[in-house]
Protein backbone atom coordinates (compact mmCIF):
# COMPACT_ATOMS: atom_id res chain seq x y z
CA UNK A 1 0.00 0.00 0.00
CA UNK A 2 1.34 3.62 -0.43
CA UNK A 3 2.32 5.04 2.68
CA UNK A 4 0.63 8.44 2.71
CA UNK A 5 1.82 11.14 5.09
CA UNK A 6 -1.26 12.79 6.95
CA UNK A 7 -0.14 13.56 10.11
CA UNK A 8 -2.46 12.18 12.80
CA UNK A 9 -5.00 10.53 10.45
CA UNK A 10 -8.58 10.03 11.71
CA UNK A 11 -10.06 6.06 12.30
CA UNK A 12 -12.34 5.41 9.70
CA UNK A 13 -15.35 4.97 11.42
CA UNK A 14 -14.98 8.87 12.99
CA UNK A 15 -14.47 10.58 9.60
CA UNK A 16 -17.62 12.03 8.76
CA UNK A 17 -20.11 12.77 12.01
CA UNK A 18 -23.18 14.92 13.10
CA UNK A 19 -22.78 16.83 16.08
CA UNK A 20 -25.22 19.09 18.28
CA UNK A 21 -24.27 22.39 19.69
CA UNK A 22 -23.62 20.60 23.24
CA UNK A 23 -20.92 18.09 21.42
CA UNK A 24 -19.12 21.46 19.30
CA UNK A 25 -16.56 21.31 21.66
CA UNK A 26 -15.26 17.89 22.15
CA UNK A 27 -16.27 17.25 18.68
CA UNK A 28 -14.44 20.03 16.73
CA UNK A 29 -12.33 22.12 19.00
CA UNK A 30 -10.74 19.49 20.95
CA UNK A 31 -10.88 17.30 18.34
CA UNK A 32 -9.13 19.51 15.98
CA UNK A 33 -6.01 19.28 18.11
CA UNK A 34 -5.49 16.07 16.85
CA UNK A 35 -6.06 16.40 12.73
CA UNK A 36 -8.47 18.86 11.39
CA UNK A 37 -12.28 19.22 11.46
CA UNK A 38 -14.39 20.64 8.67
CA UNK A 39 -17.53 21.91 9.70
CA UNK A 40 -20.32 21.48 7.13
CA UNK A 41 -23.19 23.68 8.56
CA UNK A 42 -26.67 23.26 6.85
CA UNK A 43 -30.32 22.84 7.47
CA UNK A 44 -32.84 20.43 6.15
CA UNK A 45 -34.27 22.54 3.90
CA UNK A 46 -31.47 24.41 2.87
CA UNK A 47 -30.92 23.13 -1.09
CA UNK A 48 -27.77 23.96 -2.27
CA UNK A 49 -26.41 21.98 1.17
CA UNK A 50 -27.85 18.79 -0.11
CA UNK A 51 -25.78 19.13 -2.93
CA UNK A 52 -22.64 20.35 -1.22
CA UNK A 53 -22.95 17.84 1.42
CA UNK A 54 -22.20 14.45 -0.02
CA UNK A 55 -19.51 16.41 -2.67
CA UNK A 56 -17.92 17.67 0.59
CA UNK A 57 -17.73 14.03 2.18
CA UNK A 58 -16.79 12.09 -1.18
CA UNK A 59 -13.48 14.87 -1.07
CA UNK A 60 -12.91 13.92 2.96
CA UNK A 61 -12.97 9.96 2.52
CA UNK A 62 -10.62 10.61 -0.25
CA UNK A 63 -8.47 12.53 2.08
CA UNK A 64 -7.62 8.72 3.89
CA UNK A 65 -8.05 10.29 7.54
CA UNK A 66 -6.31 12.98 7.30
CA UNK A 67 -9.13 15.76 8.07
CA UNK A 68 -12.50 14.67 9.59
CA UNK A 69 -16.07 16.50 9.10
CA UNK A 70 -18.69 17.40 11.67
CA UNK A 71 -22.15 18.71 10.35
CA UNK A 72 -24.28 20.81 12.26
CA UNK A 73 -27.59 21.70 11.63
CA UNK A 74 -27.74 25.65 12.28
CA UNK A 75 -31.46 25.19 13.19
CA UNK A 76 -30.73 23.73 16.43
CA UNK A 77 -27.58 25.18 17.16
CA UNK A 78 -28.34 29.18 17.20
CA UNK A 79 -25.95 29.79 19.57
CA UNK A 80 -23.01 28.57 17.38
CA UNK A 81 -23.98 30.05 14.44
CA UNK A 82 -24.40 33.18 15.88
CA UNK A 83 -21.00 33.26 17.54
CA UNK A 84 -19.49 32.22 13.70
CA UNK A 85 -21.36 34.87 11.93
CA UNK A 86 -23.29 32.21 10.17
CA UNK A 87 -24.81 34.42 7.53
CA UNK A 88 -26.06 32.14 4.92
CA UNK A 89 -25.58 28.23 4.47
CA UNK A 90 -24.06 26.36 3.02
CA UNK A 91 -21.57 27.81 4.96
CA UNK A 92 -17.93 25.35 5.41
CA UNK A 93 -15.07 25.87 8.13
CA UNK A 94 -11.96 24.06 8.88
CA UNK A 95 -10.51 24.00 12.41
CA UNK A 96 -7.13 23.24 13.60
CA UNK A 97 -5.47 23.34 16.88
CA UNK A 98 -9.18 24.53 17.96
CA UNK A 99 -9.08 27.42 15.62
CA UNK A 100 -10.56 28.62 12.03
CA UNK A 101 -7.97 28.46 9.59
CA UNK A 102 -10.19 28.18 6.17
CA UNK A 103 -13.78 28.19 4.78
CA UNK A 104 -16.17 29.06 2.30
CA UNK A 105 -19.72 29.62 1.43
CA UNK A 106 -22.34 28.32 -0.78
CA UNK A 107 -22.05 25.14 -2.97
CA UNK A 108 -18.46 24.86 -4.77
CA UNK A 109 -18.06 22.08 -7.76
CA UNK A 110 -16.30 19.12 -6.61
CA UNK A 111 -12.72 20.11 -7.70
CA UNK A 112 -13.32 23.52 -5.75
CA UNK A 113 -14.27 21.28 -2.81
CA UNK A 114 -11.17 18.82 -3.21
CA UNK A 115 -8.90 21.65 -3.33
CA UNK A 116 -10.27 23.53 -0.12
CA UNK A 117 -9.81 19.83 1.78
CA UNK A 118 -5.74 19.65 0.49
CA UNK A 119 -5.17 23.21 1.49
CA UNK A 120 -6.56 22.38 4.89
CA UNK A 121 -4.25 19.01 5.23
CA UNK A 122 -1.70 21.04 4.16
CA UNK A 123 -2.36 24.17 6.26
CA UNK A 124 -2.30 21.48 9.61
CA UNK A 125 1.33 20.43 8.15
CA UNK A 126 -0.10 17.09 6.70
CA UNK A 127 0.65 15.92 3.04
CA UNK A 128 -2.79 15.52 0.66
CA UNK A 129 -3.33 12.46 -0.85
CA UNK A 130 -3.13 14.09 -4.20
CA UNK A 131 0.34 14.68 -3.29
CA UNK A 132 1.25 11.17 -2.37
CA UNK A 133 -0.14 9.69 -5.36
CA UNK A 134 2.20 11.92 -7.63
CA UNK A 135 5.19 11.50 -6.07
CA UNK A 136 4.24 7.69 -6.26
CA UNK A 137 3.32 7.74 -10.03
CA UNK A 138 6.81 10.11 -10.52
CA UNK A 139 8.74 6.92 -8.68
CA UNK A 140 6.80 4.28 -11.08
CA UNK A 141 7.51 5.71 -14.36
CA UNK A 142 11.16 6.00 -13.41
CA UNK A 143 11.60 2.54 -12.66
CA UNK A 144 9.50 1.44 -15.92
CA UNK A 145 12.21 4.62 -17.64
CA UNK A 146 15.15 2.34 -15.93
CA UNK A 147 14.17 -1.23 -17.06
CA UNK A 148 12.47 -1.90 -13.63
CA UNK A 149 9.09 -2.70 -15.26
CA UNK A 150 8.31 -5.32 -12.39
CA UNK A 151 8.34 -2.56 -9.65
CA UNK A 152 6.68 -0.32 -11.66
CA UNK A 153 4.00 -2.37 -12.33
CA UNK A 154 3.43 -3.31 -8.43
CA UNK A 155 3.89 0.17 -7.86
CA UNK A 156 1.02 1.34 -10.30
CA UNK A 157 -0.89 -0.99 -9.02
CA UNK A 158 -0.82 -0.24 -5.29
CA UNK A 159 -1.49 3.39 -6.20
CA UNK A 160 -5.02 2.00 -8.05
CA UNK A 161 -5.67 0.37 -4.86
CA UNK A 162 -5.14 3.79 -3.43
CA UNK A 163 -7.20 5.18 -6.15
CA UNK A 164 -8.76 3.16 -8.58
CA UNK A 165 -9.53 5.77 -11.28
CA UNK A 166 -6.02 7.14 -11.18
CA UNK A 167 -5.38 7.84 -15.05
CA UNK A 168 -1.88 7.99 -14.51
CA UNK A 169 -2.11 4.88 -13.09
CA UNK A 170 -3.72 2.82 -15.04
CA UNK A 171 -1.44 3.84 -17.92
CA UNK A 172 1.50 3.20 -16.21
CA UNK A 173 0.24 0.03 -15.17
CA UNK A 174 -0.94 -0.75 -18.89
CA UNK A 175 2.77 0.14 -20.14
CA UNK A 176 4.55 -1.71 -17.82
CA UNK A 177 2.72 -4.68 -19.05
CA UNK A 178 3.54 -4.02 -22.33
CA UNK A 179 7.42 -3.54 -21.22
CA UNK A 180 7.01 -6.98 -20.06
CA UNK A 181 5.58 -8.16 -23.26
CA UNK A 182 2.33 -9.31 -21.55
CA UNK A 183 0.42 -7.65 -24.51
CA UNK A 184 -2.88 -9.86 -23.39
CA UNK A 185 -2.66 -8.85 -20.28
CA UNK A 186 -1.81 -5.00 -20.58
CA UNK A 187 -4.89 -5.19 -22.89
CA UNK A 188 -6.77 -6.68 -20.44
CA UNK A 189 -6.29 -3.96 -18.19
CA UNK A 190 -6.71 -1.13 -20.77
CA UNK A 191 -10.02 -2.54 -21.24
CA UNK A 192 -11.10 -2.75 -17.95
CA UNK A 193 -10.60 0.71 -16.84
CA UNK A 194 -13.19 2.98 -15.51
CA UNK A 195 -15.78 4.92 -18.37
CA UNK A 196 -14.63 8.21 -16.82
CA UNK A 197 -10.94 8.25 -17.37
CA UNK A 198 -11.06 5.74 -20.81
CA UNK A 199 -10.43 8.46 -23.18
CA UNK A 200 -7.72 10.65 -21.02
CA UNK A 201 -4.61 11.25 -22.86
CA UNK A 202 -2.70 8.82 -20.21
CA UNK A 203 -4.83 6.02 -21.72
CA UNK A 204 -4.98 7.03 -25.21
CA UNK A 205 -1.11 7.30 -24.93
CA UNK A 206 -1.26 3.83 -23.48
CA UNK A 207 -3.49 2.33 -25.93
CA UNK A 208 -0.50 3.18 -28.64
CA UNK A 209 1.83 2.12 -27.16
CA UNK A 210 0.17 -1.49 -27.42
CA UNK A 211 -0.93 -0.88 -30.46
CA UNK A 212 2.51 -0.59 -32.04
CA UNK A 213 3.61 -3.48 -29.47
CA UNK A 214 1.05 -5.50 -31.57
CA UNK A 215 2.76 -4.36 -34.62
CA UNK A 216 6.17 -5.12 -33.84
CA UNK A 217 5.30 -8.19 -33.43
CA UNK A 218 4.65 -8.95 -36.89
CA UNK A 219 7.23 -6.33 -37.95
CA UNK A 220 9.56 -8.23 -40.81
CA UNK A 221 13.52 -7.94 -40.78
CA UNK A 222 15.02 -4.08 -41.23
CA UNK A 223 17.51 -5.37 -43.42
CA UNK A 224 15.60 -6.63 -45.83
CA UNK A 225 12.74 -4.15 -46.03
CA UNK A 226 15.82 -1.55 -46.38
CA UNK A 227 17.19 -3.20 -49.31
CA UNK A 228 13.41 -3.40 -51.00
CA UNK A 229 12.94 -0.01 -50.23
CA UNK A 230 16.44 1.28 -51.68
CA UNK A 231 15.75 -1.21 -54.82
CA UNK A 232 12.21 0.82 -54.92
CA UNK A 233 12.21 4.13 -53.38
CA UNK A 234 8.36 4.47 -54.89
CA UNK A 235 7.38 0.58 -52.88
CA UNK A 236 5.59 2.54 -50.31
CA UNK A 237 4.02 -0.54 -48.41
CA UNK A 238 7.73 -1.81 -47.84
CA UNK A 239 8.43 1.56 -46.47
CA UNK A 240 5.78 1.35 -44.05
CA UNK A 241 6.79 -2.24 -43.37
CA UNK A 242 10.57 -0.51 -42.91
CA UNK A 243 8.66 2.14 -40.45
CA UNK A 244 7.26 -0.60 -38.58
CA UNK A 245 10.35 -2.24 -38.05
CA UNK A 246 12.64 0.36 -37.23
CA UNK A 247 10.30 1.65 -34.66
CA UNK A 248 9.87 -1.92 -32.86
CA UNK A 249 14.01 -2.24 -32.94
CA UNK A 250 13.44 1.22 -31.21
CA UNK A 251 14.72 3.45 -34.00
CA UNK A 252 11.73 5.83 -33.50
CA UNK A 253 13.27 8.83 -35.05
CA UNK A 254 14.20 6.41 -38.62
CA UNK A 255 10.41 5.10 -38.34
CA UNK A 256 9.21 8.61 -38.40
CA UNK A 257 11.36 9.58 -41.44
CA UNK A 258 9.98 6.86 -43.36
CA UNK A 259 6.63 7.70 -42.58
CA UNK A 260 6.81 11.39 -43.18
CA UNK A 261 8.79 10.24 -46.48
CA UNK A 262 5.64 8.10 -47.35
CA UNK A 263 2.98 10.98 -46.70
CA UNK A 264 5.60 13.51 -48.81
CA UNK A 265 5.20 11.26 -51.68
CA UNK A 266 1.78 10.33 -51.63
CA UNK A 267 -0.18 11.28 -48.76
CA UNK A 268 -3.58 9.41 -49.50
CA UNK A 269 -1.39 6.30 -50.05
CA UNK A 270 -3.48 3.37 -48.40
CA UNK A 271 -6.51 5.65 -46.65
CA UNK A 272 -3.95 8.05 -45.32
CA UNK A 273 -2.08 4.86 -43.17
CA UNK A 274 1.37 6.90 -42.95
CA UNK A 275 -0.66 9.96 -41.38
CA UNK A 276 -2.20 7.81 -38.94
CA UNK A 277 1.04 5.88 -38.14
CA UNK A 278 2.57 8.99 -36.79
CA UNK A 279 -0.24 9.90 -34.75
CA UNK A 280 -0.39 6.36 -33.13
CA UNK A 281 3.43 7.28 -32.71
CA UNK A 282 3.00 11.27 -31.04
CA UNK A 283 0.49 9.94 -28.73
CA UNK A 284 2.79 6.77 -27.45
CA UNK A 285 5.58 9.24 -26.64
CA UNK A 286 5.59 12.12 -24.02
CA UNK A 287 4.01 15.82 -25.69
CA UNK A 288 7.10 17.27 -25.26
CA UNK A 289 9.61 14.92 -26.80
CA UNK A 290 12.13 16.02 -29.27
CA UNK A 291 10.32 13.52 -32.36
CA UNK A 292 7.16 14.67 -31.44
CA UNK A 293 7.72 18.42 -31.75
CA UNK A 294 9.69 17.62 -34.76
CA UNK A 295 7.60 15.27 -36.36
CA UNK A 296 4.30 17.32 -36.20
CA UNK A 297 6.27 20.29 -37.29
CA UNK A 298 7.21 18.71 -40.67
CA UNK A 299 3.69 17.22 -40.93
CA UNK A 300 2.52 20.37 -40.58
CA UNK A 301 4.65 22.05 -43.52
CA UNK A 302 3.62 19.29 -45.79
CA UNK A 303 -0.16 19.55 -45.17
CA UNK A 304 -0.25 23.37 -45.30
CA UNK A 305 2.18 23.59 -48.23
Amino acid sequence: MIELSTGGAAPAADLIKDTTEAAFMADVITASKEVPVIVDFWAPWCGPCKTLGPILEDAVRAAKGAVRMVKLNVDEAQMIAGRLQIQSIPTVYAFHDGQPIDGFQGALPASEVKAFVDRVVKAAGGEAPGDALAEAIEAAEEMLESGAAVDAAQTFAAILGEDPAHPAAYGGLVRAHVALGDLDQAEAILNGAPAEISKTAELEAAHAQLELARQAEKAGPVADLMAAVEADPGNLQARFDLALALHAKGKVQDAVDQLLEIFRRDREWNEGAAKTQLFTIFDALKPGDPIVLNGRRKLSSMIFA
